[in-house]
């Protein structure tokens, strides 16, 4: 299925610019990445209107007779209102005030005056969930506001303001940033669900602005079609594998720009983050959403302390079912996480080994990696957990003290403003230890 390749710092085109050439490509270029985050791409009815794959009004000009006017009775109109106030209507009135276009600037070079200059470089969506005080907090994707040295709201009034990213978390794809609570004041923050009960097969609704800011505030909806799919979560500019995510799988129409806006469901409550897509010939309606309930733990770490603390065991593992068979340890079960390497002395002490198969956290199955990090995810730094492992054809427990990680800040802005978020770790690119913690 290949790799995910977020596409938040995509090329932006301003929406005075219509139509132009490298919109198109830049769709014919997203369509053979696999899996591709939901960023930023231009608006294209103009540019098929001037190709004519659409038509450029739907009012025929001439209707050609084909009876004798005379002889046909002439049929009179009636005025007929009609009130469309469906679930899904309903769903879009409620929450659209909350849900904006986030606007990346970054400083993009002019090699002719061998200078460079502030230029909107990437769209995606946020949506406010919380106000005190001075501000407004709005979640979106750490991939949407990546490397940004300035980010703009447009809220759905099309009032432009200039936000403040207050931390960003790689590890999750997700981050917040903050507006000044006078732009906000009228507008109620969106509510989250309880992604533990979220349902498969029930309804899912998506707003955001996909194509960018010509398509603000574009609605489509669908259903949920599975939970807690694993997917990898990738560094949008050095493409390595960060994380393994377990995320909300769902066939309502995500595109780039719909990055960091809510899924919902049929009672206008969030119940995951849009994230991405899977772009590939054949396949279709399959788009990923981050769970609310880890989304809420990330939001609110990141605005009390400027960054997210993950749990770190400290392994490289990988799901057994992953690994050929011919590859496996001689253990008498065919799933669970396989221990490739001990990289923490956390982890060392508790008497880890390499070649351990961990099957079970504090008495919970763990299947694959997207249990161990759901489970592991319940739990922070300092936490003593109890690990289930066989080591060959022997199973034991283990207690081990969760260690801990704290998430860069990925954001020009950020990082030069001083904020608090910066990984103390000598390896910030994993939050499970030095070495890779997945498969």
């Amino acid at each position: 299925m290949g790799y995910y390749t977020p596409d938040g710092n995509s090329e932006y085109q301003k929406p005075k610019k219509r139509g132009t050439a490298n919109g198109l490509k830049w769709v014919a270029v997203i369509a053979i990445s696999a899996i591709v985050g939901s960023g930023t791409t231009f608006a294209l009815i103009p540019a098929l209107k001037a190709t004519g794959a659409l038509p450029t009004s739907l009012v025929p000009s001439a209707v050609q007779q084909t009876t004798d006017s005379s002889s046909v009775t002439p049929v009179t109109s009636s005025q007929i209102n009609v009130t469309v106030n469906n679930g899904i209507t309903k769903v879009f009135k409620q929450v659209e005030p909350a849900v904006m276009a986030v606007v990346n600037y970054g400083q993009v070079s002019n090699t002719f005056s061998q200078s460079s200059q502030l230029q909107p470089v990437g769209v995606g969506s946020g949506v406010l969930f919380y106000k005190k005080g001075q501000f407004g907090y709005v979640v979106t994707n750490n991939h949407v506001v990546q490397g940004s040295a300035k980010v703009v709201a447009v809220l759905s009034s099309g009032k432009h303001v200039n936000a403040t990213v207050v931390g960003t978390d790689p590890y999750t794809d997700l981050a917040v940033i903050k507006l000044p609570i006078s732009d906000v004041q009228n507008i109620a923050p969106a509510a989250f669900a309880n992604s533990d009960t979220i349902q498969t097969g029930e309804t899912a609704i998506a707003i955001g602005t996909p194509m960018g800011l010509d398509f603000a505030d574009s609605v489509t909806a669908g259903i949920v079609s599975a939970k807690s799919r694993l997917m990898p979560v990738e560094d949008p500019q050095s493409q390595q594998t960060l994380d393994y995510q377990a995320v909300i799988q769902t066939d309502a129409s995500i595109n780039p720009g719909n990055s960091g806006g809510p899924l919902l469901n049929i009672a206008g409550q969030v119940m995951g983050i849009n994230s991405s897509k899977i772009v590939a010939t054949g396949f279709q309606g399959m788009g990923f959403a981050i769970p609310s309930n880890e989304v809420l733990n990330i939001a609110n770490q990141i605005i009390q302390t400027g960054h997210a603390t993950h749990p770190s065991i400290g392994i490289d593992g990988y799901s057994l079912s992953s690994l050929p068979q011919p590859y496996w340890p001689n253990v008498p079960v065919d799933y669970g996480v396989w221990v490739q390497k001990v990289t923490s002395s956390e982890a060392q002490k508790a008497g880890l080994k390499a070649n351990d198969v961990i099957v079970g956290l504090d008495g919970k199955t763990v299947q694959n990696m997207a249990d161990l990090r759901t489970y592991l995810f319940q739990h922070k730094p300092g936490d003593v957990v109890t690990l289930d492992i066989y080591r060959g054809s022997t199973k034991m427990s283990l207690k081990l003290t969760l260690g801990s990680m704290a998430s860069p800040n990925t954001t020009v802005q950020s990082q030069s403003s001083g904020q608090s978020g910066q990984g103390s770790s000598s390896d910030p690119l994993n939050p499970f230890g030095s070495g890779q913690f997945g498969g």
